[in-house]
């Protein structure tokens, strides 16, 4: 994969991050909470100002991994040392379901961008239908020589069925080899199906073989009217699909030997937006970006899910959790997650030199 399609991912993950660090920092704006810094990374800052009218710290750092938006009160002390519990400005003195609306406003930028994306998606694209295509076929490459032609549409790749799959589906197929083997596949040319057996070439560049193909989803056009109601369905059945699989994850563990972390989700990105392009990049966003908001929401400690809990307990016994259980509640999140993350971009890094 090209460094290009690698900074396409490492976008994806820029964007993704940023919304979801704007929801909390516009909401608690909103709601009047002051915020002592937003910023954007992991890591040493790149590019640092503050506010003078409200006295905000924003900082740009070189790590697109994660971000954060600090309150007044995240620690018991400010820079100074002095403590600032009686601090009109401290996050934990403001009325709690304003503190409930911008942990909540994180995720929820996350679903919001997803059905805008998806809106976009749907315009631009319209509705899949039927099965991926051959776009462009590569001059000179394994593709031409074996005959396939641009239109072909995929019926079946190394035995998997393609019918009303998607290009990542069918991107995984033909990627899914090693040293070269033959790749057999099926596909419908004008109503006829043809078999064919195509010994992929290495690519030197790319690192990878290749068959020399670009491919593309089968879109049928929509009316105005029907494309927000098209996007909320894409926007609801990929949530449903992600929280099926998160529900075996936890019950079977199915699913877990597949789990990425950034490392993966970039390399992810840059591999499936080579072979599908735009379509399949935006295909992406939504996807993830409904991932990332479901997955705060879940009530691991250190994650938004959590600390709503503690909020809604707060909300009940009309009296907050004492502060010093909960942060250390979070702190031992915090290690258990950055320990998880640790753990996937090993095992990312290392099926990338083995693959």
């Amino acid at each position: 994969m090209t460094i290009l399609y690698v900074l396409l991912g490492l976008l994806l993950l820029g964007i993704l991050i940023t919304v979801h660090e704007f929801g909390h920092f516009a909401s608690a704006r909103l709601c009047g909470i002051p915020v002592k810094e937003f910023s954007i990374g992991f890591g040493p800052k790149i590019v640092q100002w503050k506010s003078k009218k409200h006295e905000i710290l924003f900082s740009i750092r070189p790590i697109p991994l994660g971000g954060y938006c600090m309150f007044y009160g995240d620690t018991d002390d400010d820079p100074d040392g002095t403590v600032m519990k009686d601090d009109p400005r401290n996050y934990n003195n403001a009325p709690v379901w304003k503190r409930m609306i911008s942990v909540f406003s994180g995720p929820l930028m996350n679903f919001v961008l997803a059905f805008v994306v998806a809106v976009g998606f749907m315009a631009a694209y319209g509705l899949v239908i039927g099965s991926p295509l051959i776009a462009e076929i590569v001059p000179g490459q394994p593709a031409e020589l074996a005959g396939l032609q641009a239109g072909d549409e995929f019926v079946s790749v190394r035995g998997q069925d393609m019918t009303n799959a998607d290009v990542m589906d069918v991107s995984a197929a033909i990627g899914d080899v090693s040293g070269g083997e033959e790749v057999q596949m099926t596909i419908r040319r004008n109503g006829e199906e043809m078999d064919f057996a195509i010994l992929p070439v290495y690519d030197a560049a790319e690192e990878r073989y290749m068959i020399g193909i670009t491919i593309r989803q089968g879109y049928s056009d929509l009316p105005a009217g029907m494309v927000i109601p098209a996007a909320w369905n894409v926007c609801k059945e990929a949530s449903t699909a992600i929280l099926n699989a998160l529900g075996k994850m936890v019950t079977t563990g199915e699913g877990l030997d597949q789990t990425s972390g950034p490392v993966g989700v970039v390399q992810l990105v840059a591999e499936q937006t080579r072979q599908g392009g735009l379509e399949v990049f935006l295909y992406l966003l939504i996807i993830i970006s409904i991932n990332l908001g479901l997955m705060n929401l879940l009530p691991i400690p250190g994650l938004d899910g959590s600390r709503l809990v503690f909020m809604l307990i707060e909300a009940v016994r009309r009296k907050p959790v004492e502060q010093k259980i909960e942060a250390m509640i979070h702190l031992g999140g915090y290690i258990l997650l950055f320990g998880l993350m640790i753990y996937f971009t090993f095992k990312d890094v290392l099926k990338i030199f083995q693959g």
